[in-house]
């Protein structure tokens, strides 16, 4: 892995860039005099601008809540990426080669455009194919689910054709090569050559907290389709299912502001919640939620304190499982964490359809904490009516509440695990106390999944 990026190279990026280019895709600028623009800052509401930009010294400074910095920490701070990544996204516009100090081989910012910007070729190629004659089957799922053409467009959702090389052909002559497109993960190789990876399926672009399109993802619509129900973009130098969280460039925004998340479990699901007005819905692309997706949502939300995510998971079995990886890693977030399952097992996406958008709202603000919703399942694994399930289910549910971060909680917590078995609240205390002397790892919770299967 590159190590620390040049900083002969650092300053000469920082040199070649334009700050008032970059603020100005976020933010409306207007002459304030020689050498300085001005316009509503993005860091806080305001109804007057303060917010000044000097081209001239690569530097803003907003009057109204002191933000202030280079190109760099303007990056860092509204697209929420380490200052790495900023660098590099900078080199990458400029085409410019980066160095790293410890003689690691640069990584390649020119190939790394290229396959930016063939996906970003193939998701118009998707959208646009989504209007025409034959891909009816696709407007039907979407009508289906709610989603009308602007619901589509909104969320850059595509077709791809059933044909073998309809995208190759497109790209091919958009001057793509054949190797560009395989390093993509937009063909794959047969005996005969290449072909489309993706073919009569629906298909949503997957992009990066910056916007840009790095995968897609996409749902079988045909009966003689053999392969997956969904299919994702394979991993790529630019794309990584573990991390990448499907809509958080549309949610960052509000997840920064509220400082709330709600993870959902598919794309049709992050759809209905938005329009549904959760505007902080995001999910997995093809894969269990895991610690690089915490990571992620972390830079997001802030390491202040405070902050709520909440996980909404299908009723059934398959669900149940999914919260209980969730818990398994919910000590990595300094945010309270909540659990919601919405009424009959519906996800948001039918919830939406069925009951509309007040009941999708309502689901979210109907949240259970984490500790409560895993204190049930691992409890809902025993037999209460005897002896042995109560002690089984205490043995399995002290260790939970012994690990709860929040020491002022622990106390409700006990005395909730005590009603919850019906047994003295001394007993309960002395289980969570024990618990804790003996360290109390998450093996007592990874213990109650099992039981709970």
């Amino acid at each position: 892995m590159a190590g620390r990026i040049r900083q002969s190279d650092v300053d000469e990026v920082k040199a070649r860039t334009n700050i008032a280019d970059i603020v100005g895709e976020h933010v409306t600028l207007k002459s304030a005099g020689v050498g300085s623009l001005k316009g509503l800052c993005p860091f806080h509401d305001e109804r007057s601008p303060s917010f000044h930009v000097r081209p001239g010294h690569g530097y803003y400074h907003c009057f109204g809540c002191g933000e202030s910095g280079d190109v760099y920490s303007f990056l860092q701070k509204m697209d929420h990426v380490t200052f790495a990544e900023a660098v590099e996204r900078l080199a990458g516009r400029l085409a410019y080669e980066l160095h790293y100090e410890d003689g690691g081989p640069a990584r390649e910012t020119g190939n790394r455009a290229r396959l930016l910007a063939a996906n970003q070729a193939a998701a118009e190629f998707f959208a646009a194919r989504l209007g025409d004659a034959d891909a009816g089957a696709a407007q039907a799922f979407l009508g289906g689910r709610g989603f009308d053409p602007l619901a589509a467009a909104r969320f850059g959702v595509g077709y791809a054709p059933k044909g073998w090389d309809a995208l190759t052909k497109a790209m091919r002559s958009r001057g793509f090569t054949d190797e560009e497109l395989a390093a993509s993960g937009l063909v794959s190789q047969g005996d005969r050559g290449i072909y489309d990876r993706f073919r009569g399926r629906l298909v949503w672009p997957i992009r990066d907290v910056t916007g840009q399109t790095v995968g897609f993802g996409a749902r079988k619509l045909y009966d003689d389709d053999q392969g997956p129900k969904y299919l994702n973009t394979p991993e790529t130098s630019i794309y990584h299912k573990a991390q990448v969280l499907y809509g958080l460039d549309l949610a960052k925004r509000e997840i920064s502001r509220s400082r709330k998340v709600v993870v959902v479990e598919g794309y049709t699901d992050v759809m209905a919640c938005h329009l549904a007005g959760v505007t902080t819905a995001v999910a997995t692309c093809g894969t269990a939620f895991g610690v690089d997706h915490i990571k992620i949502l972390r830079r997001v939300l802030g390491d202040e304190g405070g902050g709520e995510v909440v996980f909404t998971f299908d009723g059934d079995e398959a669900g149940q499982r999914a919260a209980m990886r969730a818990f398994a890693e919910e000590q990595r977030f300094s945010a309270a964490t909540f659990v919601a399952v919405a009424p009959d097992g519906l996800d948001p996406c039918d919830l939406r359809l069925q009951r509309g958008d007040a009941a999708v709202r309502g689901l979210v603000d109907a949240k259970t904490p984490m500790f409560e919703f895993v204190l049930r399942h691992t409890i809902a694994a025993f037999d209460l009516n005897t002896v042995e399930g109560r002690v089984g289910a205490l043995r399995k549910a002290a260790p939970i509440v012994a690990e709860i971060k929040d020491v002022s909680l622990r106390p409700a917590y006990t005395r909730e695990l005590a009603r919850m078995l019906g047994i003295d609240l001394g007993e309960a205390q002395r289980a969570v106390r024990g618990a804790g002397g003996a360290g109390g790892s998450r093996s007592g919770a990874s213990g109650g999944r099992g039981d709970a299967r």
